[in-house]
């Protein structure tokens, strides 16, 4: 699984460009497989997940040229409608592949996704919005199996904005016949970025970022190549690197940014007395006094604070004067991170989904253990404020959704070293 060993009490100084969104590029490289064509995507990040993507593409046939974050994939050979179970189990959002396949065959048979164990995260949403379209499904050992004559464009109400719901039926009703209107759709910026590459690829998608999104359907030979497309800078890594920043008391720039995207966390870093500054695609942030308690965090979809910085956020909570109270809204297990915390002197109760942190003078390192991806990178900042030695076992899971992260650390000041 390997191991980050951190020397914490080092503040974290200097300027780092954020990587690509990892949940922007993962729908967008499904996508690819509409068109039939090549298509260029760059600011790809280099993470394990975006490699399983590629790694499922290629054995689904696509013929794929990588040259750092910049991605040629040919989709002209793809020959199949099954996607590979061993690599299906290894990452949640490839469950994101049904609505291309189901477009471009009518058809598709995949097993059940695997990915971080955060809680319950059914895809009935999924399934029933395909059912809407037309598809009909059986399960079986594990296994489901979709499949459509031809599909319909649909009225569809979301029961929860579901990202990856949302994602998944703009990817099968840009190849339907007629319209698609979805309702209580998720308004992520990745909703809209993966929007406006679908346009790029000649797709007629308009309302991403709005909770009503409509679909024009078209054919495949409507479709052409996608020239060059470049994926939205990574909001989840961004807030990462700025609450780290926090949490050493240090003063961090970051390049490659959108702030109306991080403008949740950003508030949220204001009001604890974090300064900030920014302008064009930079942010900058410092500490100049004692950071004050939250009376109140809750997570939210989007445009609320995002779940993904909710493990962060409790590690830099840990070290604040004062007693904040964490609600998690959006997954119902995602407190695992808060008993490694406490191993490294972290007073913090769970009731339910709300945590109650009451921040101490000095965490203090020890052995800790990442149980999925955003826990790791919150244990990852619990080390660098800590006094002495953490080492936090499972970096498999951080190298999911961090491309590079102990390398940027580093870079920023941080005593950090990776073993194996």
């Amino acid at each position: 699984m390997g191991a980050y060993v951190i020397t914490g009490g080092l503040k974290l100084t200097g300027r780092l460009r954020v990587q690509g969104s990892k949940n922007a590029s993962l729908p967008i490289l499904a996508a690819t497989l509409l068109n039939s064509q090549k298509s260029c995507i760059k600011n790809v990040p280099e993470i394990k997940d975006v490699q399983v993507m590629l790694s499922i593409l290629t054995m689904l046939g696509a013929k794929i040229t990588q040259n750092g974050n910049e991605v040629t994939i040919d989709t002209s050979t793809v020959n199949t409608w099954e996607v590979p179970e061993q690599l299906m189990r290894k990452m949640r959002s490839s469950i994101v592949l049904m609505g291309p396949l189901l477009g471009r065959f009518g058809r598709v048979k995949v097993s059940y996704p695997g990915g971080c164990e955060i809680g319950p995260r059914p895809i009935d949403l999924h399934l029933k919005g395909f059912a809407a379209l037309g598809v009909k499904m059986r399960e079986s050992y594990g296994f489901i199996y979709a499949e459509a004559e031809k599909l319909k464009g649909a009225n569809i109400h979301l029961d929860f904005p579901s990202v990856g719901a949302t994602e998944n039926l703009m990817l099968a009703a840009v190849l339907a016949e007629g319209r698609t209107v979805i309702r209580n759709a998720a308004k992520e910026p990745e909703i809209v970025d993966l929007q406006n590459f679908l346009n790029k690829m000649g797709c007629r998608v308009k309302g991403a970022g709005t909770d009503t999104i409509k679909i024009e359907g078209c054919s495949i030979a409507d479709l052409k190549p996608v020239e060059e497309y470049t994926v939205i800078p990574d909001r989840i890594a961004a807030g990462t690197y700025l609450v780290a920043a926090a949490a050493t008391r240090g003063n961090i720039v970051l390049e490659n940014v959108i702030r109306e995207h991080i403008e949740p966390i950003l508030a949220k870093l204001r009001e604890m007395g974090c300064r900030i500054r920014s302008e064009d695609d930079k942010v900058e942030l410092w500490v100049e006094a004692p950071l004050r308690a939250l009376d109140s965090l809750r997570t939210l979809p989007y445009p609320g604070f995002p779940t993904d910085v909710q493990a962060p956020m409790m590690a830099l909570l840990t070290t604040v004067d004062g007693t904040s109270i964490i609600t998690e809204t959006v997954f119902e297990n995602r407190f695992k991170h808060a008993e490694e915390l406490r191993r490294m002197g972290a007073n913090i109760k769970i009731n339910g989904n709300t945590a109650i942190i009451k921040g101490v003078k000095k965490l203090t390192g020890a052995i800790v253990e990442a149980k999925d991806l955003r826990a790791g990178a919150g244990l990852v900042i619990a080390g660098l404020a800590a006094d002495g030695k953490t080492i936090v076992e499972g970096t498999s899971y951080i190298e999911r959704g961090y491309e590079r992260f102990d390398d940027n650390l580093r870079a920023l000041g941080a005593k950090i070293e990776k073993i194996e």
